[in-house]
């Protein structure tokens, strides 16, 4: 929990604690009525605020793994949560999330996803260095002997292992760069081949 939630949460419980000693106060002579009214708002409250964590629960399941292929050599991606785009490739014949990063030039595999699609993390050798947010990180250079995004497959994909902590692998330019058009439209991201 970070410091502004703990800040928030102490906040609120304050409030709360306020509210419900004014409660208390002003109806000493009908307690009873004003505790089954607080606690029954209570139970009202507590059961939008889990529905509401459901709800997103649910919306972050379904829509990232959700794609649209259009026509011909289009493909059509919703945004995800946070505002990041994110696909499932079939890598080796396994399906791999990958979050879609302008930002990283090559394709990026998490060890966990390496290991899914039968390579060994720990037999590779890490000679490649990589400049990321935590730090220069050491990598290892793999080919993917077949990947497929939607209708395209695509053979011999270069991509890295990284040897960091990684929570989902990353689909850079070096793939992205295989489209002819990438746009973001309404809140998509179109890939034309």
């Amino acid at each position: 929990m970070s410091d502004l939630e703990l800040g928030r949460l102490i906040y609120l419980v304050l409030l709360g604690s306020v509210l419900l000693a004014y409660l208390l106060i002003a109806n000493r002579e009908g307690l009873g009525t004003t505790l089954r009214h607080a606690l029954l708002w209570g139970l009202i409250f507590l059961g939008v605020v889990v529905g509401a964590m459901l709800w997103l629960d649910v919306r972050d399941g379904l829509l990232p793994g959700r794609s649209v292929s259009f026509g011909a050599g289009e493909m059509s991606l919703p945004r995800g949560p946070g505002g990041h785009y994110y696909a499932t490739l079939q890598v080796h014949g396994v399906p791999v999330r990958f979050v879609i990063d302008t930002g990283a030039t090559d394709v990026v595999l998490a060890q966990a996803d390496a290991r899914r699609i039968g390579l060994d993390p720990d037999q590779l050798v890490y000679s490649g260095r990589a400049r990321t947010a935590n730090g220069l990180v050491p990598t290892a250079r793999v080919t993917l002997d077949e990947v497929a995004f939607g209708d395209f497959t695509d053979r011999d994909v270069s991509a890295w292992v990284n040897s960091g902590e990684m929570d989902i692998s990353l689909l850079g330019m070096s793939y992205l760069g295989r489209f002819e058009r990438i746009a973001i439209e309404g809140g998509r991201l179109v890939l034309t081949r």
